[in-house]
């Protein structure tokens, strides 16, 4: 989990004159107490922000996508297949499964999973990601129709 203590006003911080009302404004001051991201809202967001990239078929490998499939079916928990993430004091790291899309360039395709990754977990969580790891498992060739099938 990543937990985030906001500074504490200085001597210096000048408090607005209704400071003691609650107002629609309220949203705009900063109080004090912990904010704390969970493991699996960080992965949620790196897995939303991986499925954006143009090439990525799914995430995770077979059996990981049978099994999600089947704890989906039986319970409200919330998997991310393909994504684990380990999270220090200072970042994160991101481990991410997935079978792309023929005839994508892989290795570009795995530079373009990097980037969109750490730009949503730092941009949204707010936590530096010090390394993202992309593993392609497979890749998926969509039929094309025959001459013979119908439509």
């Amino acid at each position: 989990m990543f937990s985030s203590t906001p500074e504490q006003p200085t001597s210096a911080t000048t408090l607005p004159a209704n400071a003691g009302e609650v107002t629609d404004g309220a949203v705009d001051r900063v109080g004090q107490g912990v904010t704390t991201i969970k493991d699996s809202v960080i992965a949620k967001v790196a897995g939303l922000a991986v499925r954006e990239v143009p090439g990525v078929h799914s995430l995770g490998s077979v059996p990981t996508r049978a099994l999600g499939a089947i704890l989906d079916a039986i319970s409200s928990a919330d998997v991310n297949p393909g994504i684990s993430v380990t999270v220090s004091d200072d970042d994160v790291a991101v481990e991410i499964v997935l079978v792309a899309d023929y005839p994508v360039p892989l290795t570009a395709l795995a530079d373009q999973v990097r980037a969109a990754t750490t730009r949503a977990i730092e941009g949204l969580v707010g936590i530096a990601v010090s390394t993202v790891n992309v593993t392609i498992t497979d890749i998926y060739v969509a039929k094309e129709p025959d001459d013979n099938d119908v439509a």
